[in-house]
């Protein structure tokens, strides 16, 4: 066996990197922790520092980046701290990392996980944002750098398996005719349209089949996560977004599919548990064994498929306009959609005003085709301000 893979997990405090940590554990003669990060949850990250004894630790936030160096240093341990999005980037960048996982949930992951496409590492992306708001800029600097992306999101590790052998993402797969992303529905699926007015934070981040962050959560149960995921697939899969369809799949057992020129379609499935996708993603093309359930096909014998509703799901419709459209667009989208979730979650708008807001901002959106990642920075900026606007 060659020499363990020394990894980088930039969101390690959230699920994603929870799960990745899991899958480490489980492979410790392939997987070495070489730098941990958060944004500011400072303390869920220094029980991590105890546990891996990484060679780096990076924190967002300053403040909390000093309260962990004081922490780190009376208990002894040479876990080096370093601070704001600099110290990020430079924990993605490190020539001692081969492999970065990028699970910072947001606009907040751009920046890092450019750092890492840059520097030619194995990505394991799960950070979509970066596709929706800066695709073009993201995936040149993949090319550029020798990255070698790999998915992480269910939906496209699923199509991502689906794909011929020795794939590469970016690439157009010349003989697949269309890729079917599926949708949980999340969790008012069949709920009467004129109850979702009263929906309340606690209820939209109860997701009946996976366990995920609140905001992620959220965008499930909206299908504005179904939507950026169309917008991430088309720049993965070098895919027009009218190749790209989303089918609500209530059990979550089958991933995705690829339907291919001859009628052939194929489709990866398994148990909804994200250790699945992350454990085929550090090994690739390798398997190994990720923790995850056996998927019991008896019990999941009843496969049901729906096209989504519009009126129930209007982020879903605000995202597919946004991918046709292109441009600046979807970082608008983007930008409006963490502003309008956030309020929602702190409990300042109701869960109908969500679409509402993003509509109202890209409605009076009109900026065009970003010109650089500064630009594309400088448009999120204005969209959160008008976004926030809105919110009073």
């Amino acid at each position: 066996m060659s020499a363990p893979r020394q990894v980088c997990i930039l969101g390690s405090t959230g699920s994603i990197g929870e799960s990745t940590l899991d899958v480490v554990a489980r492979h410790p003669e392939r997987f070495v922790v070489r730098s941990l990060s958060c944004g500011s949850r400072w303390e869920n990250l220094l029980q991590q520092c105890r546990r891996w004894q990484p060679r780096y630790a990076a924190v967002a936030d300053a403040a909390a980046a000093r309260s962990l160096r004081a922490a780190l240093h009376a208990d002894g341990l040479a876990t080096e701290v370093l601070e704001g999005e600099s110290g990020l980037e430079e924990i993605a960048a490190d020539p001692g990392a081969d492999t970065v996982m990028a699970a910072i949930v947001g606009a907040a992951g751009l920046a890092p996980t450019v750092a890492a496409a840059r520097s030619g590492k194995r990505l394991l992306l799960a950070n979509k944002e970066s596709l929706v708001m800066a695709g073009r800029f993201f995936m040149s600097a993949v090319q550029e750098g020798g990255a070698e992306l790999l998915p992480i999101d269910s939906e496209h590790n699923a199509i991502f398996q689906c794909l011929p052998g020795g794939y590469r993402t970016g690439d157009t797969p010349a003989s697949v005719r269309r890729l079917l992303l599926t949708a949980s529905g999340g969790p008012f699926r069949s709920a009467p349209l004129e109850s979702l007015d009263a929906v309340t934070p606690e209820q939209a981040v109860a997701h009946p089949n996976w366990v995920m962050g609140r905001k992620i959560s959220v965008d499930s149960a909206t299908m504005m996560n179904k939507g950026l995921e169309m917008i991430e697939a088309c720049w993965l899969f070098g895919m027009p977004v009218d190749r790209v369809e989303v089918l609500i799949h209530p059990q979550s057992v089958i991933h995705s599919m690829v339907e291919y020129v001859d009628g052939s379609v194929l489709a990866q499935l398994g148990s909804p548990d994200m250790r699945v996708p992350i454990a085929c993603a550090m090994a690739w093309p390798e398997r190994i064994a990720s923790g995850a359930a056996v998927l019991d096909l008896v019990t999941a014998a009843n496969l049901a498929f729906e096209a989504p509703d519009l009126r129930r799901f209007p982020c879903l419709r605000l995202a597919i306009q946004a991918a046709g459209e292109g441009g600046s667009v979807p970082v608008a989208l983007n930008a409006a959609n963490e502003i309008a979730v956030a309020a929602f979650l702190e409990g300042r708008i109701g869960y109908m005003a969500i679409p509402r807001v993003i509509a109202s901002v890209l409605e009076g959106h009109l900026f065009g085709e970003p010109e650089s990642l500064e630009h594309v920075k400088a448009i999120d900026a204005e969209a959160r301000r008008v976004a926030r606007g809105l919110l009073g």
